[in-house]
């Protein structure tokens, strides 16, 4: 039977996304959605995550059900052990990608003090060397240059194999330190965790589905306190740390009479230079002689996120309106980098004038112009893609333009500094608001959109629950877009708030929900936590806070919601992984993990009964301190 096919109503609650996906059923643009109903329903042994391809013995489908003929695959792996090792995988993959998004950021560093580069340099000479200091390196009296060669082979020792832990434990409450160290999950190395599970699930290898668990929590730990906080603390070096700005967001941040280039993907080091390179003069000059008014450059996802934290480069949207950019007609190139790009904007991009531009060699598209963009000649590249863009725009047919609007204003760029400095440089201004019950905790909301859900009806319908009952809310990655399109992203949205919170936004002049960069940078979050903890003389697991992904899809999202759960954090999803073909393994990330790390996974679908149970955890913690519910 065929499923039935979903109303625009039911795919988005946005003006902007209805809009298009009404367009692209004129223009016949085939959109996530379309490829959902297609695929649906899904392989039920999929979904449950009790499938193995790991050998041509199989592939293998088993089941855990009583009398059941497929208990175990051809090597004997039960659902268990199956199931444990998909799930090992899928995190494998989701740091790799968090971490090698670090990576490249060393590289960068790299050819800044090589003398390889020009077109990078050192924005924040303060927070380099204050970050070298935090990580024992010698600072004082000591050239900016040599501080960060040392710098650099320090951090790439943070991906290798020699080492016992992370830099970046540094960080980390000794009581959690503890806890890991007896547990087995030190993170000792970014590429030696993620190797070592591809290890540990080749068949022959760990088949204790608790063991391989342990082991995941500890890759995870690699990405959150190595590969990912090393992406945001050397972006913050390079390209500036970021600080509270104006934007714009929704797709009305096009523009009628200008070249508009989106950016995509999630590492700032093509985005800045095609930033720079938009703004060049005789680039300008070569606009105007298009007929063009100027060159709008605009964001897409965590790419987006990271120059609208530190330049307020307009936001066009998030997951789910990547393709409805490109259906209104109006887009000259999208220029992406890696992670969450559609292979299927290409074909979009073909049925307008769009062109679409590869600048990873780790993330080629068929069909696509691709440049390999390099340190040493970023700029020069950056600029040839912006000339093609400005070729593009004679081509553009007016008539197949429809741009919805108005765009709407937003404040972003809470970095913990720029958070730290609107508090007066202390955390104490904002413990007492929590002693006093004004800000009652925290939750993160972070993360994705995934088609299954009404796009933004979760992450926007958590949000406001959160504030309501005086939580403040931190924001990264794709909630950012749909949080500033709702307008939560204003200091008037404290409105919204309950009274505590309320009355403590009004005194600082901020959100009740704060923009704290793209998805690498929830990196920033748990430094926050211990932050906090270290101040407090607790642990991690002992703060009122939570984390939250409404809407994920990725497996970066379960990478991060391990690590938190791993570093103390009480962690919602809104929809499940593929474990629950395994008791074992459900039982041990709903139930288990508290018992181990303090904290653990809670799935829910509807955002007010997840709102209920993230307070009852807050209440629960705030108590245990001695502070009222």
């Amino acid at each position: 039977m065929a499923p039935k096919k979903m109303t625009i109503a039911e795919k988005t609650i946005w003006e902007d996304a209805g809009k298009m996906l009404a367009k692209a059923e004129r223009d016949g643009v085939e959109t996530a959605w379309d490829r959902l109903e297609t695929q649906t329903p899904h392989c039920k042994f999929c979904e449950l995550g009790t499938t193995c391809r790991n050998c041509v013995m199989g592939p293998c489908r088993v089941s855990d059900k009583e009398g059941s003929k497929m208990v175990r695959g051809v090597c004997g792996a039960d659902a268990d052990v199956i199931v444990a090792r998909n799930f090992g995988r899928f995190i494998a993959g989701g740091s790799a990608g968090h971490s090698d998004h670090g990576r490249d950021l060393v590289e960068v560093l790299e050819a800044i003090v090589t003398g390889e580069t020009s077109d990078y340099r050192i924005s924040d000479e303060g927070k380099m060397r204050r970050l070298a200091a935090e990580l024992g390196i010698a600072v004082e009296d000591r050239d900016l240059l040599e501080v960060g060669r040392e710098l650099l082979e320090l951090l790439y020792g943070d991906f290798g194999s020699r080492k016992r832990e992370v830099a970046f434990l540094c960080r980390v409450p000794e009581k959690r330190k503890e806890i890991w160290r007896r547990l087995g999950m030190t993170p000792r190395g970014v590429d030696r965790e993620i190797a070592e599970m591809m290890h540990r699930t080749h068949m022959g290898c760990d088949n204790d589905a608790a063991s391989t668990l342990i082991h995941a929590a500890r890759t995870a730990l690699s990405d959150g306190w190595a590969g990912s906080m090393i992406g945001t603390e050397l972006s913050d070096v390079i390209f500036g740390t970021p600080t509270p700005k104006m934007a714009r967001v929704n797709l009305g941040v096009l523009r009628q009479d200008q070249v508009n280039i989106l950016v995509h993907g999630h590492n700032p080091v093509v985005s800045e230079m095609i930033v720079e390179a938009a703004n060049d003069p005789k680039l300008l000059a070569e606009a105007a002689a298009a007929r063009a008014a100027g060159i709008n450059v605009a964001g897409l996802c965590c790419t987006g996120n990271e120059i609208l934290a530190r330049r307020g480069i307009p936001m066009a949207g998030n997951h789910l309106m990547t393709e409805l950019a490109i259906v209104t007609g109006a887009v000259e190139a999208v220029v992406v980098d890696y992670q969450c790009i559609m292979p299927s904007l290409v074909q979009a991009a073909a049925c307008y004038h769009t062109k679409f531009i590869t600048t990873a060699n780790k993330a080629r598209f068929t069909g696509a112009i691709h440049f390999d963009i390099k340190p040493a000649t970023a700029l020069a590249q950056a600029k040839e893609i912006v000339r093609i863009a400005i070729g593009q725009f004679s081509r553009r047919d007016p008539r197949r333009v429809e741009i919805p609007g108005p765009s709407l204003e937003m404040v972003t760029g809470f970095s913990n500094e720029a958070l730290l400095a609107a508090l007066g440089g202390s955390l104490t201004p904002l413990l007492e608001a929590v002693k006093a019950g004004k800000v009652r905790g925290f939750v993160a909301i972070v993360g994705c959109n995934n088609p299954k859900l009404r796009q933004d009806s979760c992450n926007l319908g958590l949000a406001r629950a959160l504030i309501e009952k005086d939580i403040l809310v931190l924001v990264t990655g794709c909630v950012t877009t749909a949080c500033g399109k709702a307008g939560l992203l204003l200091p008037e949205a404290a409105s919204l708030a309950g009274p505590g919170l309320k009355e403590v936004c009004a005194a600082l002049g901020i959100p009740p929900v704060l923009h704290m960069g793209s998805c690498v940078d929830n990196s920033r979050i748990i430094h926050l936590c211990a932050l906090i903890a270290r101040e407090l003389g607790v642990d991690i697991s002992d703060l009122p806070v939570g984390a939250s992904s409404p809407e994920w899809y990725s497996e970066k999202a379960a990478a991060i919601g391990l690590y938190a759960v791993a570093s103390g954090i009480y962690t919602h999803l809104g929809l499940p992984p593929n474990i629950l073909g395994s008791k074992t393994v459900t039982d041990l990330a709903l139930h288990g993990l508290e018992g181990l790390v303090g904290a653990s996974f809670v799935v829910e679908a509807d955002p007010l009964k997840a709102a209920e149970l993230l307070d009852a955890r807050i209440s629960g913690k705030r108590l245990a301190l001695g502070l009222s519910g």
